[in-house]
């Protein structure tokens, strides 16, 4: 079983992603020292979403997450949609995250493409061993790593730190209020992953007060980490002069000398590892959960009884991983293009959960903090442009073949396939 801790951890993990890398230079490139006003409003924002996810978890403990919120608002085909929402995102998303991680260490080190899909290969295949081996090491396994990359970003704020400058802090909006608005929605990216948690739901000893205790905490850790990377990346001027994805270097070797190379490179396998490690447990129980639902096929409805884990989905899902892997070896994927489709799914996913939460939740205040969540995630909608297709085809799928599936149930024999 999971306590609390593990629990943040986990959480941690999910959200902590390679945009950490990048991302804070990137504001700064755009919005100057505003940039720091964009990172400490989405903190802000993102809180409601959090917390009515950690709320639902608790009110309905199921491995399905989002699919179980969805399925108990809206009927069986609500939760058949979630079910295959997910499914465009993990089996395509986890090998996305490994070939970025494995592509700091190849640029790093001068690589050949076929050794960054080892490196990819070699992430995918320890995220599936440990959570092969059971929900207690897998938590355990997250807070070594999450507990490595906090010390490593906090070595970058302390080195950092020691070289602001206050006069980098003016002019606080350079180019005035247009590029922080535009920060805030680039930087819904950088807190994506908090749903994850909510598959894990089932295997709290106590659900109710373990995922409150760490919600709270990995909200706390990963604002602060947020917040003073974005505060040094301004205050050093890392960003000044390099590409996004240097900065984090500049800072950790100071002109960015061999130990920030080491140091950038181990961070970008560790966080794109721990995001990895988050999201194929929690996949793997949604698809457990869908298939005890009978949305998905009845193979996957069934728990290892030493391990207490989905082994059939644990496997099948390694060998998606090895087959996009494989077309990433013979034919370069466009990554763009596939992470922007994984984020149209993520928001809508949030938008269903939230949605789920205004029919669940009977608390007048929870329900305006779902709604306040469902706005935040509604005003990204106009930047995913034709993205925002991919969802809703995936949706009517899934929607869609629970419904026939239900009406050849119900049809007279004569009429059944």
């Amino acid at each position: 079983m999971l306590g609390w801790r593990e629990g943040a951890a986990l959480t941690v993990a999910s959200v902590l992603g390679s945009g950490v890398l990048y991302l804070p230079a990137l504001t700064a490139q755009e919005a100057g020292p505003g940039g720091i006003l964009a990172w400490v409003a989405m903190g802000l924002l993102i809180v409601p979403l959090a917390f009515t996810l950690a709320r639902l978890s608790t009110r309905i403990p199921d491995a399905g997450g989002i699919a179980a919120f969805a399925r108990a608002a809206f009927g069986p085909a609500g939760g058949a949609a979630a079910g295959w929402l997910f499914l465009g995102t993990v089996p395509l998303g986890a090998p996305i995250a490994a070939l970025i991680g494995a592509g700091y260490l190849a640029a790093a080190f001068g690589f050949t493409h076929l050794t960054t899909v080892l490196i990819a290969a070699a992430l995918l295949a320890l995220a599936v061993l440990l959570n092969a081996l059971g929900v207690e090491i897998s938590g355990r396994a997250a807070s070594a790593v999450v507990g490595l990359i906090a010390a490593l970003l906090l070595a970058a704020v302390a080195v950092g730190f020691m070289h602001l400058r206050l006069s980098r802090f003016t002019p606080v909006l350079p180019h005035g209020l247009m590029p922080v608005g535009l920060d805030l929605a680039l930087l819904f990216w950088a807190f994506v992953g908090w749903e994850a948690v909510a598959n894990y739901a089932e295997e709290f000893a106590d659900p109710e007060r373990d995922l409150r205790r760490a919600m709270i905490l990995s909200i706390v850790v990963i604002d602060v980490l947020y917040i003073l990377l974005a505060v040094v990346t301004v205050g050093t001027g890392a960003y000044a002069g390099s590409g996004s994805r240097d900065a984090l270097a500049v800072m950790l070797g100071q002109g960015g000398g061999r130990v920030g190379v080491l140091a950038t490179s181990l961070l970008a396998l560790l966080v794109t590892y721990g995001t990895i490690h988050a999201y194929v447990g929690g996949f793997v129980r949604l698809v457990y959960a869908q298939a005890r639902a009978g949305d998905f096929p009845a193979f996957f409805a069934r728990l290892h009884p030493g391990t207490r884990t989905p082994l059939r989905a644990v496997w099948t899902l390694a060998l998606v991983f090895g087959l996009v892997l494989t077309l990433e070896a013979l034919h370069p994927i466009g990554l763009e293009r596939l992470v922007a489709w994984s984020s149209a799914v993520f928001i809508a996913l949030y938008v269903l959960a939230m949605a789920s939460a205004l029919r669940l939740l009977t608390v007048t205040g929870e329900r305006m903090v779902a709604l306040l969540a469902m706005l935040v995630c509604l005003g990204t909608l106009p930047f995913l442009g034709w993205g925002a297709m991919y969802p809703l085809a995936l949706a009517a799928i899934g929607a869609g073949l629970h419904l026939a599936r239900r009406d050849r149930r119900d049809a007279p024999p004569l009429f059944r396939a």
